[in-house]
């Protein structure tokens, strides 16, 4: 069972951005309050796109093979690496220059441009934080590398309801790819990551927080000095099993052609790792 939770940052201190870039290395998470997303803008986004994934509509942007962008039905759902069983879940991936449904796609638009400033901020703060050893390895700034990126991606997630008596994970044990991800608060709680000890802990459920979370990306570049933490989404019980939940991960992507290390670019880097979850064909 999980045992605690994360520190909560209030981005009102005078030391926010030390206690973040110290809970990235501890955890490989941060959560952050009195933060600048609109979390108004949040929920619009969580209750427009609840009842678009109700509408028949969604299987007019079933997603292309060779971008990944639009729609992702359950049968499509992907599988966490080394698990054969598929999450129960269903996702439209937009970037800016993807398929979107035209009256939802302001808003994404809206909460996209607003998350990629907030997260440059994020990411000169780990490098102005992280120890010299440490940030002396970046081969560029940490900010630079997504910028002209057009491969930064905003997943709308929505998790239905597991059916009575089914066995099946919302989100099994994984690790993210990118640099950062940018989480704000999910319409319903069951995020748990894996600390140091190998506990799980469940991540409270606050309307006013955001969370962070390294990537591989970042932990390559750092040496593994930021953790690529394990996570899961677990299941409801009780009367929470019941009903849905809306979640908006912001994925982080640098322009493929970052160094990420002597041994990596970024899209060699993301192209090994798709091939090893099967997202890609060789």
């Amino acid at each position: 069972m999980p045992e605690s939770t994360l520190p909560l940052i209030s981005m009102h201190s005078d030391r926010w951005d030390e206690d973040f870039v110290a809970s990235l290395h501890e955890y490989g998470f941060a959560a952050l309050t009195d933060h600048p997303i609109d979390m108004g803008l949040v929920r619009k986004i969580y209750d427009d796109w609840e009842a678009f994934f109700g509408l028949e509509e969604k299987h007019d942007f079933t997603f292309n093979q060779e971008t990944q962008d639009g729609f992702f039905s359950l049968k499509n759902a992907e599988s966490a690496k080394g698990v054969s069983v598929q999450d129960h879940k269903e996702y439209f991936h937009f970037y800016p220059w993807g398929q979107c449904p035209t009256r939802l796609k302001n808003e994404l638009l809206r909460y996209y441009t607003s998350a990629q400033a907030f997260a440059k901020i994020l990411l000169q703060k780990v490098e102005d934080f992280a120890p010299e050893p440490v940030s002396g390895q970046f081969l560029e700034p940490l900010s630079g590398m997504i910028d002209q990126s057009d491969s930064s991606l905003l997943r709308i997630l929505h998790y239905p309801p597991v059916p009575e008596g089914a066995d099946v994970p919302r989100a099994s044990a994984h690790e993210d790819i990118n640099l950062l991800t940018l989480l704000p608060a999910s319409s319903g709680p069951g995020l748990e990551i894996l600390d140091r000890s190998g506990h799980w802990l469940e991540i409270a459920d606050r309307d006013d927080q955001i969370l962070i979370n390294t990537g591989d990306m970042l932990s390559e570049a750092s040496s593994q000095y930021f953790p690529s933490t394990t996570h899961r989404v677990c299941n409801s019980e009780g009367a929470l099993a019941l009903k849905s939940r809306m979640s908006l991960p912001l994925f982080l992507h640098p322009r493929p052609e970052v160094q990420l290390s002597t041994r990596y670019t970024a899209g060699d880097y993301l192209h090994e790792r798709l091939l090893e979850l099967g997202v890609i064909s060789p």
